[in-house]
């Protein structure tokens, strides 16, 4: 039996300036759906990693920046009487296995939606494309953002 709409939204935002349109589209489509809106960010330590140890205030900082660049969107969210409820999940670690691990196999959503940031060919062949690792990993419904 197939079910109609979904349940749980969950979208994965980067920090890049894509993010508001991705994340005005997540709202969009929780609201239609009537489904918990699920904000995800994974602060990459990759480099952070690399150089050893780095400071709790760092990650902090950033995951501060985050939430205020996304606060303005996340109240409308809330006052949305078509969206259950908002949560917003910011971790720190690596990016793929942080947002599945994490995020996704927490959540269990039902849509994943994320924006397509574009990377050069040079660049999404060494690192790859979240959206990519997504199709690949995930078992429910993925929305790329263009």
């Amino acid at each position: 039996m197939v079910e109609e709409g979904y349940g749980k939204v969950f979208v994965a935002l980067d920090g890049t300036d894509q993010q508001d349109f991705v994340l005005a589209r997540a709202i969009k489509v929780a609201a239609n759906n009537g489904a918990k809106l699920y904000i995800g960010h994974v602060i990459d330590s990759t480099a952070l990693e690399s150089a050893g140890a780095y400071p709790v205030d760092l990650i902090n900082g950033l995951e501060s920046a985050f939430r205020d660049s996304i606060a303005v969107a996340v109240e409308e969210a809330k006052a949305n009487p078509d969206i259950p409820s908002v949560e917003i999940m910011v971790c720190s670690g690596r990016i793929r296995e942080t947002l599945k691990d994490e995020m996704l196999d927490v959540v269990k959503p039902d849509l994943v939606m994320c924006g397509a940031r574009g990377l050069s060919s040079i660049k999404y062949a060494l690192l790859g494309s979240i959206s990519t690792f997504l199709l690949r990993s995930s078992d429910c419904d993925i929305l790329v953002v263009k």
